[in-house]
């Protein structure tokens, strides 16, 4: 629960006006909301195939492989704000859950390749979004980011339905190498920021998060 400012009593002197450290700390949290809110246009239509094959016209293979799961994470907006999204939870729980979150984004990954399409995908990856802006506030315990990224794997899996086993390790070792240096450089910065990421502004990320996530799944299901 965040801790809310007291209010001035007797003897107490009232409120000062907003320091400039206040305004430095806001402009410090700028990126994490400036980004999703460009985000959003991208996020209002349905996501593509999100694929390096496509647009170098790379035939399947070890290449193809590794630059397509490294390209994958990339190229996908829901995918990438989920990623750098999830810094923000750093501020609340230990580091060592990154590996945690790998090792279920790969195991679902693969078993995605042996499974039927979820139906309604597009919109259960929006919402993983939502998940993470109420995990932020701690309105949700931080168990349920591994469901959420289980989804973002099995989607991924998509790209490679149908490959040869060999291309599809190289494919793995690809998104391991991309989202493990995503969520590393989101921690990152999360923590340089830390001083400035006050309640009042880790709120206002959350809700940034919750309101794209909500838009995307919205044109998601309503053509």
């Amino acid at each position: 629960m965040f801790l809310q400012p007291r209010a001035a009593g007797p003897g107490r002197r009232a409120a000062q006006p907003a320091s400039p450290l206040l305004f430095s700390g806001a402009l410090q949290l700028a990126p994490l909301l400036v980004v999703p809110l460009l985000l959003v246009p991208l996020l209002a239509t349905p996501a593509a195939a999100h694929h390096l094959m496509e647009t170098f016209a790379l035939k399947e293979g070890p290449l193809a492989g590794l630059l397509s799961g490294i390209g994958h994470p990339l190229l996908g907006p829901d995918h990438l704000l989920f990623l750098l999204a999830l810094g923000l939870v750093g501020l609340v729980q230990r580091l060592r859950w990154v590996l945690a979150l790998l090792a279920v984004g790969l195991t679902a990954t693969g078993l995605g390749l042996m499974l039927p399409a979820l139906p309604g995908a597009e919109a259960l990856v929006a919402l993983s979004l939502v998940v993470v802006g109420l995990v932020v506030i701690q309105r949700l315990p931080v168990w349920t980011l591994l469901p959420a990224f289980a989804l973002h794997g099995f989607v991924l899996s998509d790209a490679v339905s149908g490959w040869q086993l060999a291309s599809v390790v190289w494919y793995l070792l690809g998104l391991l190498i991309s989202q493990g240096a995503l969520l590393w450089l989101a921690l990152t910065l999360v923590q340089r920021w830390r001083a400035g990421l006050a309640p009042a502004r880790l709120m206002l990320a959350a809700g940034v998060l919750i309101g794209v996530g909500s838009t995307f799944a919205w044109s998601a299901l309503v053509p």
